[in-house]
């Protein structure tokens, strides 16, 4: 059995302390509380808030590379790589284990961010439209999706649509309310002429 990490406990309550209240929703007192250790321990590990919070997008941003290319590697057809991508957040909202996109999340306060998470931030954005991009390429080549404007414009509005998603199952606090949008934009894209 493996213990985790003071380190890794603080991200994970960061995490879990965003995903409930954002950026400003939380303090290194509230890490503190939640982990059982002294405001100078998470300091020793992350000096600032910000390291903090940028190390744990990094981190982030790793996992869903990592997802991203494992779904790349093991669904060949560019439709299912999308439900599965979809399918994905249907389960994390559906039984709470990860309610929201942490980036989504932050993006919504990027004005207030420190540059250094922003551009982390940014940078989860354009990896996740690349690999939207590239799927939906290879759908419309393949005569899978039917696409109404370029693969990056279908990307871009991919994205904004299953984080738009998992904002209105947050507000109505109904899970299906994501399943419902996700549903009608992988209707619409392989909808047949």
């Amino acid at each position: 059995m493996t213990s985790i990490s003071t380190h890794d406990l603080i991200l994970s309550s960061a995490r879990t302390l965003i995903v409930s209240g954002g950026y400003n929703g939380f303090s290194y007192a509230d890490i503190a509380t939640v982990v059982g250790i002294r405001k100078a321990s998470i300091h020793h590990h992350f000096p600032t808030k910000a390291e903090l919070v940028r190390s744990l997008v990094a981190g982030y941003r790793k996992e869903a590379e990592a997802g991203l290319g494992a779904l790349e590697g093991a669904v060949a057809d560019p439709a299912d790589r999308l439900r599965a991508y979809v399918g994905y957040w249907q389960r994390c909202i559906a039984d709470a284990s990860a309610p929201f996109c942490i980036c989504a999340l932050l993006a919504s306060e990027m004005p207030a961010l420190p540059e250094e998470v922003g551009a982390e931030v940014r940078a989860h954005f354009r990896t996740l439209a690349a690999w939207l991009r590239t799927a939906l390429e290879q759908g419309a080549g393949q005569g899978r999706f039917r696409l109404e404007r370029d693969a990056a414009s279908e990307a871009e509005g991919f994205m904004a649509t299953i984080h738009g998603a998992m904002l209105s199952a947050r507000a109505y606090g109904d899970a299906a309310c994501f399943d419902t949008i996700t549903d009608s934009l992988l209707d619409r894209l392989t909808a047949r002429p």
